[in-house]
């Protein structure tokens, strides 16, 4: 009990500096271990990757696997066993000094290395740094295992299924081929994931600003229209679209970068229209914003190259201010000024929220992360 208060006390102070998200439910299914709220009965062998955990009482010894983000002095230790999974897990609470990230003057950087990228679903990611471009192939998870998927859905199909509403039970026929599709589905997001932190850590290590625009993922995501001809097509664009991850893309990049006092800026796609504009002369081309059109050639100009390849080279010169047809402000280059048009929620339960994680983020610089380590 102790151990659990603690944990949700540390959650939700986590949630008010902004380092984590809400604080979700868990249910009591979900939580079948035990806690050791000090450092007594288990000692923790490791300097952050990897190691050994020892469980002094029951004489075992467990081989950790694993890199944490931020290491430190070991304060609690939480062992649980997950029945959907059939695995035991070990948390470990790490009391460490999260440094803060240092920008300007004040950084090592040199902010010399710019890169724009542009998010597709036949390429994942072209990137552009001013000299050369770099495409990352689409690695198409949910295509590879889809098969196997489908199998597993059909034969779950063929189960009693469970109905609240009916009071009717699932079988146990059905549980298995459930977690059958459960496997498969959490194996694709899990190579999604490792995909995602390989491909952003390598970005961030190279390039001190990146420059990309704001992608309304929800949006480019939405249902077709009820009665709509295209719509099988736009379930294979929304699949594509999903398989790749565009959002997480996003998030991990900005956050891998401004960890080490980069930039990230994010253009207004409505204002630079990339994937319409011609990085040569600037002028616009409706019909580029067709998807099939693939390759764009300009008839002012002549300019010729692909479609992701112009809307990276596109935010590159708009980032740098060079780009022709459109404005160098500072806020049209994705850089916040005293002139940005910004909505302000005067006396909001958000505006609120955000004064008190910046003023508890400026007066305690120390905050305690978990590192989750699979036992076994």
């Amino acid at each position: 009990m102790q151990g659990t208060v603690k944990r949700v006390d540390l959650a939700y102070n986590s949630f008010l500096k902004g380092l984590r998200k809400f604080p979700r439910f868990k249910s009591i299914r979900d939580y079948s271990g035990w806690t050791y709220p000090s450092t007594s009965g288990w000692k923790v062998n490791s300097n952050g990757k990897h190691g050994t955990l020892v469980l002094n009482d029951l004489k075992i010894q467990i081989r950790m696997r694993g890199k944490a983000k931020h290491w430190g002095k070991p304060t609690t230790l939480t062992v649980v066993y997950k029945p959907r999974l059939n695995q035991w897990f070990a948390s470990i609470t790490v009391k460490v000094d999260v440094p803060e990230p240092k920008y300007g003057s004040e950084s090592d950087l040199n902010y010399e290395s710019v890169v724009a990228y542009d998010l597709g679903t036949q390429t994942a990611i072209t990137t552009f740094d001013g000299s050369e471009f770099n495409e990352i192939k689409n690695q198409r998870f949910i295509r590879a295992l889809e098969p196997l998927l489908k199998t597993a859905g059909k034969d779950k199909r063929r189960k009693r299924a469970p109905n609240r509403k009916q009071r009717v039970k699932p079988s146990s026929r059905w549980k298995k081929a459930n977690k059958r599709e459960s496997q498969i589905k959490r194996k694709i997001g899990n190579q999604r994931k490792d995909w995602q932190h390989k491909v952003t850590s390598d970005l961030s290590s190279r390039y001190d600003i990146g420059v990309t625009e704001k992608l309304n993922t929800k949006g480019m995501t939405r249902k077709a229209k009820k009665g709509s001809k295209r719509k099988n097509q736009k379930v294979g664009l929304n699949k594509s679209i999903l398989d790749v991850g565009f959002g997480s893309l996003n998030k991990m990049l900005s956050y891998k970068i401004e960890l080490k006092g980069g930039i990230v800026l994010h253009l207004p796609t409505k204002q630079l229209k990339p994937s319409q504009r011609c990085p040569k002369c600037g002028k616009i081309h409706k019909h580029w914003a067709n998807l099939s059109n693939r390759y764009h050639v300009c008839d002012q100009c002549g300019f010729r190259l692909s479609r992701d390849k112009t809307s990276a080279m596109v935010m590159y010169n708009a980032a740098l201010g060079n780009q022709p047809g459109y404005g160098n402000d500072l806020d049209k280059r994705g850089f916040p000024s005293s002139t940005s048009k910004t909505s302000k929620h005067t006396g909001s339960m958000k505006q609120l929220g955000k004064m008190k994680r910046q003023k508890s983020r400026s007066s305690d610089g120390s905050a305690e992360t978990p590192s989750l380590y699979r036992a076994g």
